[in-house]
């Protein structure tokens, strides 16, 4: 959030102050940790319907914006809209059919606009690699972007628009104003965008942790995400340059960030292994754990008093919906510099 902002706040010639509590190169928040992916029919079943709608929102948003970007700045962001497919083992295929079930009932009859069953030659045509499998659900709309590849391409173009960056610098915000360790710093407008770091001042917000493993191997190959469903868990596989493939399941109620635990990478490991045998020589280059900003009805929230806008909450959804938030917040911005007008 606090990037596109800027990034986008700059273009229409607002002189931005970025902080940044860690640093900008591997920056704390989640969004340096995630996968990615802007797939709001993946997450309907499970999200309330303002998510979904939000989402759609930022579908027909990133493509101008990373076109934009990578105009401005002539380096590729790597933005992908292949859709994404939906799996199961045979004997979870009641989930396959269940996750259908209830994408259809809260479609209702747009619904076959949006996704299509296959059948294994479909499958295949679409996946090769994913041999293991008889059925699937492909919901062709989705997206994903690479966002080790948007965070320093935002950063490139903020900089050229001689943005103030201070990294290193936790900081409390107000109206009108910005306290650090050296003290306070007045602006027109101050924007949080702090996610757990403004865990006083949003009413309700908790952590809610992911472990995420990245690995590589030039015997798998996929074109789009791949969402294995199991009655535990949704297993994602994320292809990325680089023979990699970013993977990740895991959502447990605690702001605890301490390294992935031995049970989710095993866990991780024998669900990725399960798609397709090569997978067992992958070799392990990362593991990631961060923290998702959620309110306590999980959705995104914006607070907004005169001098001080708050935007926070967007959970397990950051890239799906922040274009529609920054939208929402540069819409706040307007209405504040028109009263004070």
């Amino acid at each position: 959030m606090g990037r596109l902002l800027a990034w986008r706040l700059s273009g229409k010639g607002h002189a931005i102050t970025l902080f940044e509590a860690g640093s900008f190169d591997m920056p704390p928040g989640a969004c340096h940790t995630a996968a990615g992916m802007i797939a709001p029919l993946s997450e309907l079943v499970h999200c309330p319907l303002p998510v979904y709608e939000l989402g759609l929102q930022s579908l027909r948003v990133w493509p101008q914006w990373v076109k934009e970007l990578e105009l401005q700045t002539g380096s590729p962001v790597d933005y992908r809209q292949s859709g994404s497919i939906l799996i199961a083992h045979p004997q979870d295929r009641t989930e396959l059919l269940q996750f259908q079930q209830e994408l259809a009932a809260k479609l209702g009859t747009e619904s076959q606009q949006h996704f299509q069953w296959l059948e294994r030659t479909g499958l295949q045509n679409l996946e090769p690699n994913l041999e293991r499998f008889d059925q699937g659900l492909y919901l062709a709309s989705e997206a994903d972007i690479d966002n080790r590849r948007l965070l320093p391409v935002l950063l490139t173009q903020i900089k050229r628009r001689n943005a103030q960056l201070r990294e290193y610098t936790p900081a409390e915000c107000m109206p009108g104003q910005i306290r650090h360790a050296d003290g306070f710093e007045q602006f027109d407008c101050v924007i949080d965008a702090r996610g757990l770091g403004a865990k006083k001042a949003v009413k309700g917000l908790r952590g809610v942790r992911g472990e995420v493993m990245v690995v590589e191997t030039p015997e798998v190959r996929f074109q789009r995400p791949i969402r294995l469903l199991h009655p535990r868990y949704q297993l994602y596989a994320v292809p990325r340059a680089n023979n990699q493939v970013v993977i990740g399941a895991t959502e447990i109620e605690s702001d605890d960030l301490s390294p992935i635990s031995l049970r989710s990478s095993m866990e991780l490991s024998s669900a990725l292994y399960s798609i397709h045998p090569a997978f067992a020589e992958a070799r392990i280059l990362e593991t990631r754990v961060n923290c998702r900003p959620a309110t306590m009805d999980n959705l995104p929230v914006i607070e907004h008093e005169p001098g001080l806008i708050r935007v926070n909450g967007l959970y397990r959804h950051g890239f799906l919906l922040a274009p529609a938030m920054v939208q929402q917040v540069e819409s706040t911005l307007q209405q504040q510099t028109l009263q004070v007008t």
